[in-house]
């Protein structure tokens, strides 16, 4: 008897985890599938590399803008909700990604899917927090969660090429809908309604400067490759963005319900871990984005081929994230950031060497090398970030980090992407935007060796911890 209640109260922990986490493995199999199609798209679609940066972008520039609203929504109107309207809102648009008759319809709906993934990922995560209550379950399942990013980051590109062989481009998102529906039923069915918080704002004003700020700063990178940068178009692109991000700022700091509180940023450890992130997605991302174009446009990989070839530095990375926990109590988060982004511009600078007769076998210890430091960067900037955050604000210094993340990536692909425009050009662009991506890392690290607090510079953490207070280093989970 005992047995059966506890295995019954097992599965009913269990159904709405899995529920969880299928929203947040759709969200992350997006990021890394849909770079194995881009050469498929451009083909059907008749795409430039501009075109292909947007499908890129598109996801991912929505994804960071609605990301604090996303949570905000949760607040007023309940978490459940929220969740559900995210995983219909991210079905739907995927079944219209998958029958987009143009390129400009792809688009659009990418963007919707973007949108589908904010209301998702912070809402998971606050689900998480309420269902599990006891604080060794919570960790367990948020372990669980995090390893599920790491699982739809790995399969993206190996599934994403298998698709396409067999099945074109559109099959990509099509296998969205059976996880989507599924999923939706089942948070439906095993996840009671959440009740509303209220009180949190919206900050609708400061929310659009920051969305114009970005969109706009996004456009002017992109299509600047085409229209040229000195263009009148460009360069007003360029001063309205500086005028929205200007905007944004005088909103955040006037107003008594921010959307962002400046004063996070006054720690310079939070605000260092910020620029880290930023550092270190712009390379992933931009990374991802032209060495997918590289293996299949210059190499001449098949899709399939692609996913294969790009799986050292997935492997190398899931390797990083499992051994980073264990490095971060012996030597500090700060040392294993800069290890981690160290060895991360070492191999961005490596590819200088990579043209068409590179052997795979330097390529794949290239990318090993690479995926290894990015990822070693992860955890340890997150619990930079989140534990000189002060207690009552982690949530929205957590919100705050993804956000640097996937701004990090929407510039990586539009800076990045724009290099490897020319086909006739393609292998000395993309030198450029590696020693680029190299130079970048290594700016995240002179910022992390010296503005990141170690524990030892911080006594005043441990003070509290050791007069019984809860300890600061909470384990959040990087979007």
């Amino acid at each position: 008897m005992i047995t059966t209640l506890s295995q019954q109260t097992r599965r009913q922990t269990m159904i709405p985890l899995l529920a969880l986490c299928l929203g947040y493995f759709m969200t992350i199999l997006d990021v890394t599938i849909v770079n194995v199609a881009l050469v498929d798209i451009k083909e059907h679609l008749s795409a430039n590399v501009t075109g292909l940066q947007w499908i890129v972008d598109g996801y991912a520039l929505v994804f960071a803008s609605f990301l604090l609203i996303g949570g905000a929504l949760g607040d007023r109107r309940g978490s459940r909700t929220i969740f559900l309207v995210g995983f219909a809102l991210f079905t739907l648009a995927s079944t219209l990604c998958s029958l987009a008759p143009s390129l400009l319809v792809l688009q659009i709906a990418r963007a919707l899917q973007g949108l589908g993934a904010a209301l998702l990922v912070p809402n998971s995560l606050a689900l998480l927090n309420t269902i599990y209550t006891d604080t060794q379950k919570r960790a367990q399942a948020i372990g669980i969660w995090a390893a599920v990013a790491s699982i739809g980051a790995l399969s993206g590109p190996l599934l994403g090429g298998l698709l396409v062989n067999a099945f074109g481009w559109r099959s990509i998102f099509l296998i969205n809908l059976p996880i989507g529906i599924f999923g939706f039923l089942l948070t439906a069915r095993s996840i009671a309604p959440s009740t509303p918080q209220g009180g949190r704002s919206l900050d609708l004003p400061g929310q659009g400067a920051s969305i114009l700020a970005l969109g706009i700063l996004t456009f002017a990178l992109i299509e600047g490759n085409n229209l040229g940068i000195m263009s009148p178009l460009i360069l007003a692109a360029y001063i309205g963005s500086v005028l929205f991000f200007l905007l944004l700022l005088l909103r955040e700091k006037t107003t008594s319900h921010p959307m962002l509180p400046l004063k996070l940023f006054q720690e310079r450890t939070f605000s260092a871990s910020n620029v880290v992130a930023v550092c270190q997605t712009f390379t992933f991302t931009g990374f991802l984005f032209v060495m997918s174009l590289f293996l299949q446009q210059v190499k001449h990989y098949s899709p399939s081929l692609t996913g294969v070839a790009l799986l050292p530095s997935f492997g190398f990375a899931l390797l990083a994230t499992s051994l980073s926990g264990g490095f971060m109590p012996r030597i500090g988060a700060k040392r294993v950031m800069v290890i981690g982004l160290l060895l991360a511009a070492l191999g961005c600078f490596g590819f200088v060497m990579v043209d068409t007769q590179t052997s795979y076998v330097l390529l794949a210890c290239l990318l090993a090398v690479l995926g290894f430091g990015l990822a070693l960067v992860l955890p340890a900037m997150t619990e930079a970030a989140i534990s000189h955050a002060p207690k009552a604000q982690s949530g929205i210094a957590a919100g705050m980090l993804n956000v640097s993340r996937q701004v990090g990536g929407v510039i990586g692909v539009a800076i990045l992407g724009a290099l490897v425009g020319n086909q006739q050009t393609f292998l000395s662009g993309m030198h450029i935007a590696f020693v680029i991506a190299g130079g970048v890392l290594l700016l995240g690290l002179v910022s992390a060796w010296v503005f990141v607090r170690t524990r030892q510079e911080t006594p005043q953490i441990e003070t509290s911890c050791a007069a019984g207070a809860p300890h600061p280093m909470k384990k959040e989970i990087d979007v």
